[in-house]
């Protein structure tokens, strides 16, 4: 008798995990800077660049609700039901993220 073995290892990512961090991040930065652009004049007891806060944090929250993307690949790869659900709690966790994001950024200046 011989024996064999069929074990085989699938690793299958559409898209790097940099392309879709910088897209998250992209796509967060854009957001904040609109949000930051149409906040008018800012109160003089801020800091100078009160602006650079907001710019860092929130990109780095939309590039952490894209890595939670990219770590669901295994599950969305499975299709059926499982790829719409994991794919709607993908939009959650970003929209999340970004909120807060938005929050922890914007704390002392506009969020107050």
């Amino acid at each position: 008798m011989t024996r064999t073995n069929n074990l085989t290892t699938q690793t299958t990512h559409s898209a790097s995990l940099a392309k879709r961090i910088l897209l998250g991040a992209g796509l967060a930065l854009i957001l904040i800077a609109f949000f930051l652009l149409q906040a008018g004049e800012p109160n003089p007891a801020w800091p100078k660049f009160w602006m650079i806060r907001p710019l860092i944090i929130v990109t780095l929250a939309g590039a952490m609700g894209a890595l939670f993307y990219h770590l669901m690949d295994p599950l969305r790869n499975m299709g059926g039901w499982r790829k719409i659900s994991v794919n709607i709690l993908c939009l959650i966790v970003y929209v999340i993220a970004l909120w807060l994001g938005t929050v922890l950024g914007l704390d002392g200046t506009l969020w107050d």
